[in-house]
């Protein structure tokens, strides 16, 4: 099983790039190519985990998107500086998600088959 993890720097909304980091990992962690996936959220991606998100009908949700992927056994962390550059608290996050550390990211991308970054 190959190991891939996934760093989302842009905010959630006003471009695409976490919508389709969030899309890319499911469909990497699905029972077609059951990767085990990572995605760790840094600078304004942090937002992405943000509970209590509300947006229009039929425009995708951040917040839902992750819960799903953790769901299905994706792990999900925030960069904890960002977070608190932020003002964003461990309550404050999707539940399943987890605030996180830059040696920890190390980890993950040392024993990573694949790195990618949006």
């Amino acid at each position: 099983m190959q190991t891939v993890t996934i760093i989302v720097n842009g905010a959630p909304y006003g471009t695409e790039g976490p919508y389709n980091a969030f899309r890319l990992a499911a469909a990497l962690a699905s029972a077609a190519h059951g990767a085990k996936v990572r995605i760790f959220l840094m600078g304004d991606g942090v937002f992405a985990a943000k509970r209590g998100q509300t947006v229009p009908e039929g425009h995708y949700n951040t917040e839902k998107m992750l819960a799903d992927l953790i769901a299905k056994g994706v792990a999900v962390r925030l960069c904890g500086t960002c977070c608190k550059a932020r003002g964003i608290t461990g309550e404050e996050i999707t539940d399943g998600a987890a605030i996180g550390t830059m040696m920890e990211l190390a980890k993950w991308v040392v024993e990573s088959d694949k790195v990618l970054t949006f």
